[in-house]
């Protein structure tokens, strides 16, 4: 049995998901909105983590959300802000989701999200979208007040697992997170969600396994 922990934004639930509800708001914006949005949450994650200026997930997604209406030029009203940050806890599943999840608690393994983002507020999420459960649990970086890469996050999922590292996974679709997770000792499944896309290793690491989609993980991950 394998201590499973699976990134939430762009792994589980898709963040460009925000497009339909940015559509009422930005009109034919809304896709580039919701890239830039996401772009730019992840880099004050980023920057954030390596200052130590630590500030939670939910305050980052409000900054990120300002400075892209900033940059295309768009006025939000308090309470579109407001529609659009509840919508942020909305987030369709990747259509493999739930099934894969399904598959792989029933197969033994232990489940938990694990993310930067606030406890609170992904619980919310994955319950809306049918992951918590087959999810068990959520950890959070909130708890250490830090972002991925850092290492310190990777064996806080580490220190909450009890497994020993060569039992402990990572699975998630950003190639960064795939790193982070390797570079502190984790093992880690990188799911490929756009065919063409080629690993971003840098010379760093490589994914333990490389899947299309999470029904791939039941096969392949030892202890199935």
């Amino acid at each position: 049995m394998a201590f499973i922990g699976f990134d939430v934004y762009g792994t589980l639930v898709d963040p460009l998901g925000m497009e339909g509800p940015l559509r009422a708001h930005v009109g034919e914006l809304a896709l580039r909105f919701a890239t830039t949005w996401r772009q730019h949450q992840l880099d004050s994650c980023f920057r954030r983590a390596l200052m130590r200026r630590y500030a939670n997930f939910d305050v980052v997604t409000r900054d990120a959300l300002h400075f892209t209406a900033r940059m295309l030029g768009v006025t939000l009203s308090g309470a579109a802000e407001d529609e659009l940050l509840s919508a942020y806890l909305e987030l369709p599943a990747f259509p493999d989701a739930r099934a894969g999840l399904v598959a792989l608690e029933a197969d033994g393994h232990a489940l938990v999200a694990f993310s930067n983002g606030v406890e609170a507020s992904l619980r919310k999420l994955l319950s809306q979208a049918r992951l918590l459960p087959p999810l068990a649990g959520v950890v959070s970086v909130d708890d250490v007040r830090s972002y991925k890469p850092d290492p310190a996050v990777y064996l806080h999922l580490l220190t909450r697992g009890g497994a020993p590292a060569d039992d402990t996974w990572l699975v998630s679709a950003n190639a960064w997170d795939v790193l982070g997770a390797k570079s502190a000792g984790l093992r880690a499944a990188w799911v490929r969600r756009q065919s063409q896309t080629p690993w971003e290793g840098w010379g760093i690491a490589e994914p333990d396994l490389v899947v299309a989609s999470l029904g791939e993980l039941i096969s392949r991950i030892p202890g199935s």
